[in-house]
């Protein structure tokens, strides 16, 4: 992705309440919110477990909340809401994997606004391990000829730290470093290898190289998709199929957004990023609209029902947290109802390396220590591309 820490997520709570109100103007089933009526709780797109509401036989019962004028009863999926002042209030149950949410006021025609959830029906609590920027490791390899995959430092430390804690990382390469290197050179010998460890270690497309910065922020959807397609040919060549996934995080976290059903057509089932302010609005949130980045700013995930992606917040990224700040970053996310359940953690790979100029000598303890706190607190590690976030056992 890029290099950027994470803000603290606190920082624009008190926005909360506005965009949720706003306009839907992305593809869905959401209706626009009358200047009348609104469902303010739950988000169109919402993706909703346990923690958010009760688990009932067959079902997870949720709270919807909304404003309407104080003149007009209404009605959520038929049945009639709670008033107090604006405000109407409704039980619902959901007992499929999506579920769509009607509020109409008044008569029979009059205004009406829906939106759609996911009931993440199968939740448990767990979390991811991607690494971005990966190129160095496979330069090495290709150079000094290793008789095993595992010589090279850096692979070791993530074999280690995956015995230790049964992590399984997803690295995202380049298809080259940019200098003399390029995955072509790299040789298939080692399928057996990679193939003998798919259990806990995956490769997956990141960008043609680093530079340059945000290169598909702008760039036509069919650049993207050869990109992804070229680095995907030579995983499974030296590889494998089975090492092979599908995308997880694009670099930079920026695309276009009609980059997003062609990339649901590569497999894609996750998008990781920031959905960060940025001093020019929201960013690393693949130039999503403001309503949705300010949503994930603050909860685990959201479904996009049009490419049928679900995009995940970030929740910590080890080389930009010092090693005394992991558990502070992490422990808050843990006692917060929204974000709890799927921690999202990242790194780059760039600063295991001592030739790199922020090289990190403490890098591995910063990733031993986010590992052994979610390790320690029962969260279970998953491969996002394996579909729906892996909430299933």
């Amino acid at each position: 992705m890029n290099e950027l820490s994470i803000p603290r997520r606190d920082f624009l709570r008190a926005t909360a309440a506005g965009a949720a109100g706003a306009m839907f103007a992305w593809p869905g089933v959401a209706t626009a919110a009358s200047d009348t009526l609104r469902i303010a709780d739950p988000f169109h797109g919402a993706i909703l477990n346990r923690r958010q509401g009760t688990e009932v036989d067959g079902g997870l019962k949720i709270v919807v909340t909304g404003e309407a004028p104080v003149d007009q009863p209404v009605t959520v999926n038929g049945a009639a809401a709670a008033r107090s002042g604006k405000t109407f209030t409704a039980d619902v149950v959901l007992r499929k994997q999506e579920t769509d949410i009607v509020a109409r006021a008044g008569a029979a025609g009059g205004p009406e606004h829906r939106v759609r959830v996911v009931w993440d029906r199968y939740s448990r609590p767990r979390y991811r391990f991607s690494v971005d920027d990966n190129s160095f490791f496979l330069r090495d390899i290709a150079q000094k000829n290793y008789a095993s995959l595992f010589d090279c430092f850096y692979l070791k430390t993530l074999k280690d730290l995956s015995a230790k804690y049964g992590t399984k990382f997803v690295l995202n390469i380049y298809y080259t470093t940019g200098d003399d290197f390029n995955l072509t050179q790299f040789s298939d010998r080692y399928r057996n290898e990679w193939k003998d460890n798919t259990q806990w270690l995956r490769l997956a497309f990141h960008a043609h190289a680093n530079e340059p910065d945000r290169p598909y922020q702008d760039a036509p959807v069919e650049k993207l998709i050869a990109d992804l397609d070229q680095v995907a040919e030579q995983i499974r060549r030296f590889a494998g199929d089975e090492v092979y996934t599908p995308p997880t995080v694009i670099h930079w976290g920026m695309t276009r957004p009609e980059a997003f059903k062609a990339l649901a057509g590569r497999g894609v089932r996750v998008l990781s990023g920031y959905f960060c302010p940025g001093k020019d609005g929201w960013d690393v949130n693949y130039r999503m609209d403001a309503a949705r980045s300010e949503y994930l700013w603050r909860h685990d995930a959201l479904m996009d029902f049009d490419s049928g992606i679900v995009f995940s917040r970030v929740d910590i990224i080890c080389n930009g947290t010092p090693l005394d700040k992991i558990v502070p970053t992490l422990e808050p996310v843990t006692k917060d109802p929204n974000m709890a359940e799927v921690i999202d953690m990242f790194t780059h790979e760039q600063y295991f390396w001592p030739f790199y100029a922020g090289y990190l000598p403490d890098h591995a303890q910063r990733l031993d220590a986010a590992l052994r706190f979610v390790t320690e607190r029962g969260y279970k590690p998953v491969f996002y591309h394996e579909g729906f976030l892996r909430g299933r056992e």
